[in-house]
């Protein structure tokens, strides 16, 4: 049994947390925030997400507080013409053994955090810095206290903290686009199509309106995105306006309108990305999700991969696995999956106009293969004398 922690308590780190529990290892999670709190709006979590969720025993709570959108539909923005189509709900559950499920990200994180005993969680405890001692990893934090693990997961998202201690500093670009999103509670609105995922592609590839029924059904989700040739505030995310929103968009077909009219309030993010990082891991140190693999929302697969990258990696370090090989390991059976779906991501144009989505949606983190041997060196660790600093 190894003591390991994990830098960030988000959809990631708390999945990485069960799985690694159930594996036989004593888990400890590092979460800068003082305390939990009911942030975010959505999640989409497609079959692949939710089968991964379900073998660390919290799929009960989602299905409960969850929407099944019966399909996954696309659609043009001005002739309203539907290009593609893919049934969900039972069908995909047939399918894939586990359906589409878009609730609100908060009643995810509720559900993982029931999974965890309250000590496993520590808060307000943000990583400064990251070196290795021994056969192990010590992690200083910027309230002076440090703690002293087997191995160290980093999942605190695309502002790294862990990732800059291994590979350094580097700030992630403004793509050019900006996200709006908004809530709609359902009573009241009268139109087709509220209990499916619907994607309305607009004239350019950073144009689109995506709707879909979350709260068990209860509201209506929208995420909106359009080209902007800068972001110059500090925070990423902002109050919007919604004469803005419905003004952005005032070339859409009338349905899509109709749920921009019913908003009352909007919230404004500009989307970020990086490149595909090439390493992950040095030592007892690796990465998950965000930190090593953030994704435009364009494909609905950040969570997804996360929670993948979690299954995995749990399973690598299981049986009194060797740590370092261990790790070499998981990046390389996840490597290449989330590089291609991270440029996927980017272009946006999947599932546009067809096709399937059974290499995305058909992956089974608990069973894919863990035979398979990461090429290149193996990397060192990091110096066990002058630490990283990442605060």
């Amino acid at each position: 049994m190894e003591r390991i922690g994990i830098v960030g308590g988000g959809v990631g780190g708390l999945t990485a947390a069960i799985a690694l529990r159930q594996a036989g290892h004593e888990v400890v999670v590092f979460e800068q925030a003082a305390r939990f709190g009911r942030v975010g709006a959505d999640i989409n979590l497609t079959p692949n997400a939710v089968r991964a969720l379900d073998g660390i025993g919290i799929g009960a709570a989602l299905r409960e507080h969850g929407a099944r959108p019966v399909a996954r539909v696309s659609r043009s923005y001005d002739t309203g013409e539907e290009t593609s189509r893919l049934p969900m709900s039972d069908e995909a559950e047939a399918k894939y053994g586990a359906p589409q499920l878009t609730l609100h990200r908060a009643d995810l994180l509720t559900a993982l955090e029931a999974a965890l005993p309250a000590d496993c969680v520590r808060l307000g405890r943000k990583a400064a810095s990251v070196e290795e001692v021994g056969e192990g990893v010590r992690v200083l934090f910027s309230d002076g206290s440090a703690e002293e693990v087997s191995a160290l997961v980093g999942a605190d998202g695309i502002h790294s903290a862990v990732r800059a201690a291994l590979f350094g500093a580097e700030t992630p670009r403004f793509t050019g686009v900006v996200a709006y999103r908004a809530v709609v509670p359902r009573e009241g609105l009268d139109l087709p199509g509220l209990d499916q995922f619907t994607k309305w592609w607009g004239p350019n590839p950073a144009s689109q309106i995506v709707t879909f029924p979350i709260s068990a059904g209860r509201d209506v989700f929208i995420f909106a995105t359009t080209p902007q040739e800068s972001w110059r505030e500090e925070s990423w995310t902002l109050p919007g306006s919604v004469d803005e929103l419905r003004a952005e968009y005032a070339d859409y077909h009338p349905e899509a309108r109709a749920l921009l009219a019913a908003c009352d309030s909007v919230l404004k993010t500009a989307l970020y990305e990086r490149d595909p990082l090439p390493i992950w891991s040095r030592g007892r140190v690796t990465l998950l999700g965000d930190a090593c693999h953030p994704m435009l929302p364009f494909m609905a697969q950040g969570a997804g991969q996360a929670v993948e990258d979690a299954v995995v990696l749990a399973r690598c370090l299981s049986g009194g696995a060797d740590v370092p090989a261990a790790l070499r390991r998981y990046e390389g059976l996840r490597q290449e999956r989330t590089a291609r779906i991270q440029i996927g991501s980017r272009g946006n144009n999947w599932l546009r106009a067809g096709g399937n989505g059974d290499w995305v949606y058909g992956y089974d983190a608990w069973a894919v293969p863990l035979d398979k041997v990461p090429s290149g060196e193996p990397e060192t660790g990091l110096p066990r004398r002058a630490a990283a600093d990442v605060a």
